[in-house]
């Protein structure tokens, strides 16, 4: 289902999940990311033979990432688009794509082997780890309606908890080409708290891992 919020141009303010606030400012939509169409838009690369982005490199693993080109890397988009979950959440201004979050069960993505970003316990949490935003939409709280949605589509799938591994940059500019991992103040604007630093260094910032604790039923993956 989609998720839908109100966002001025600086939110400041927690939503609950579902939450429509009229701030006057404009309305967003944050849907699953089930049409491949709109997740090349986003996050799809200029040229079509190109190895990079579509954000894969976290979600299937790093031998496959590497080797898939153009076509071929397209069509794995569209085939994770038609699985369950899909490989992220879309926000949609007057059903335009505005903006891409990625989020997934840890165990599904890379992270699950990933030794510079911690294990803190067993649940099976979901990981938030990438965001874009569409030049022109910048700065209009397209990120902050993106978690709030990543966290409420987390929440209906049944997750414990949802964690993302931004920067902690004290409030200093980040790299453009290094802002998608978020930041700790974006994340902490959602509700998360820092939960355990990692060996993860980007643009010069320490990246933080940051929890949710949605509140779901507890599942551990080790015997007692």
């Amino acid at each position: 289902m989609p998720w839908t919020c109100c966002a001025a141009s600086s939110p400041s303010l927690p939503r609950d999940v579902g939450d429509v606030r009229h701030t006057g400012r404009m309305t967003i939509e944050v849907r699953p990311a089930t049409v491949f169409d709109d997740v090349a838009t986003l996050v799809g690369p200029k040229k079509p033979t190109s190895n990079v982005c579509f954000c894969l490199s976290y979600r299937i693993g790093s031998k496959e990432n590497v080797a898939l080109k153009g076509h071929a890397r397209a069509e794995r988009v569209r085939e994770l688009c038609h699985q369950d979950p899909p490989p992220g959440v879309i926000a949609y201004l007057d059903g335009e794509p505005v903006g891409w979050a990625a989020v997934h069960p840890r165990n599904a993505t890379s992270f699950a082997r990933n030794r510079l970003i911690p294990h803190i316990d067993d649940l099976d949490v979901w990981s938030l780890w990438c965001f874009r935003v569409r030049p022109g939409y910048r700065k209009q709280g397209i990120s902050h309606a993106l978690i709030e949605g990543a966290v409420a589509y987390a929440k209906e799938r049944g997750a414990p908890a949802i964690e993302g591994y931004p920067v902690d940059n004290g409030g200093e500019k980040v790299n453009l080409t290094m802002a998608y991992v978020g930041t700790r103040s974006l994340f902490e604007g959602a509700g998360f708290v820092k939960a355990a630093d990692t060996g993860s260094v980007l643009d010069g910032f320490p990246r933080v891992l940051m929890r949710l604790d949605l509140g779901a039923s507890r599942k551990s993956s080790k015997k007692a």
